[in-house]
């Protein structure tokens, strides 16, 4: 906390706030809709997997029927009849025919099932029905304030009940004996917390979402100009390509096409194999979601070990004043403790704090 730098806010000229540094409105909502590409993937796979699980019941339970047949079918040959005989080869090209089918489906289970389990998701198998978001809220600060961070909630419960805090101004800065020490007042941090979120989904007609992509000594631009490539041909289930794009912060990747129709062929097949590099590599084919914010619902919450402090005039530097500050209310004799964090707004400036989910 020795430099501006270090603090966990933004500080804004005089005339106002600067939004350059923060996330519009368009990026949070591409978050979102990550999020929830993520989620509708897993669950139409979860959807696969349990209707592969049931086909192959249903196989099992056939196959054993269709032994209990042969067995019947062949006392009967043994006693000459001929179109019986006839009717258990029949019985036996069928069941051949059944355990490869039901093959075919242990296969593509265990596919799915792989799939399921990839360490690489992060989302619930336990509740698929809820989304985890992880809140990031913005907390504007007005000028002559500052926001003091401790180690223990019980200090800032402390600072807090103790209200009117007398600070000193010991920094050799100020020449008068009356200008050494300062009133501040000691306030909570209220939040508004998102309690419920409802987000209603739509499947894009003409975008698909490739994953699954091979990590190769190759640039993203070379890597997207090969997709396209691959997938503008007609004789690989595709045509042209409209836009292409990486998702922010994954390695996914949406294909958007000029017709409809083609999207549709291409998540049927599920995987493809795409000549990337000196090989061919297996990439998957999912559905590109989209959707809004249908219902946001929001509650008040107190931060447990922040405390905002109001009332700061304008008479020393940035970096004096923080120190002040912080050798004051880390003494256990006025009601303070160890600060984990503090960042200071001089009068007629603003600032804006971000909160992110304590972790302990």
């Amino acid at each position: 906390m020795d430099s501006e730098e270090e603090s966990f806010i933004r500080l804004f000229p005089p005339e106002g706030p600067q939004d350059e540094g923060s996330e519009s409105p368009e990026q949070l909502r591409r978050e979102v809709e990550r999020l929830k590409e993520f989620y509708s993937a897993l669950e139409q796979d979860h959807a696969k997997l349990q209707i592969a699980k049931k086909t192959a019941e249903q196989r099992t339970q056939e196959l054993k029927k269709e032994e209990l047949n042969k067995i019947f079918e062949q006392q009967l040959s043994l006693n000459g009849d001929e179109e019986r005989a006839h009717q258990i080869f029949a019985i036996k090209e069928e069941n051949n025919r059944l355990r490869q089918e039901k093959q075919v489906l242990k296969n593509k289970l265990e596919e799915l099932r792989v799939l399921w389990n990839d360490p690489g998701l992060t989302v619930n198998k336990d509740d698929m029905n809820k989304l985890m978001l992880t809140p990031l809220i913005r907390y504007p600060l007005p000028g002559g304030s500052a926001l003091i961070t401790f180690e223990e909630a019980k200090v800032a419960q402390r600072i807090i009940e103790l209200r009117e805090h007398t600070v000193e101004l010991s920094c050799g800065e100020l020449e008068e004996l009356d200008q050494c020490r300062m009133q501040v007042k000691a306030v909570p941090v209220e939040l508004l917390l998102p309690s419920a979120l409802e987000i209603r989904l739509t499947q894009s007609s003409r975008s698909i979402l490739v994953s699954n992509l091979p990590s190769l000594d190759i640039s993203k631009d070379g890597l997207l100009d090969k997709l396209e490539l691959f997938f503008s041909k007609k004789k690989n289930g595709g045509s042209e390509v409209e836009s292409r794009e990486f998702l922010e912060d994954s390695d996914q990747v949406v294909l958007t096409f000029t017709q409809d129709g083609v999207a549709e062929q291409l998540i049927e097949k599920g995987f493809i194999q795409v000549p990337i590099g000196k090989g061919t590599h297996k990439v998957k084919i999912s559905p590109c979601m989209s959707g809004h914010i249908s219902n946001m619902q929001l509650q008040p919450s107190r931060c447990p070990r922040t405390v905002l402090l109001l009332g700061i005039p304008d008479v020393l530097s940035v970096e004096s004043m923080r120190d002040a500050l912080e050798i004051h209310f880390q003494k256990a004799s006025r009601g303070g403790g160890e600060v984990d964090a503090l960042a200071y707004v001089p009068a007629g400036r603003t600032g804006m704090a971000v909160f992110v989910e304590d972790t302990g």
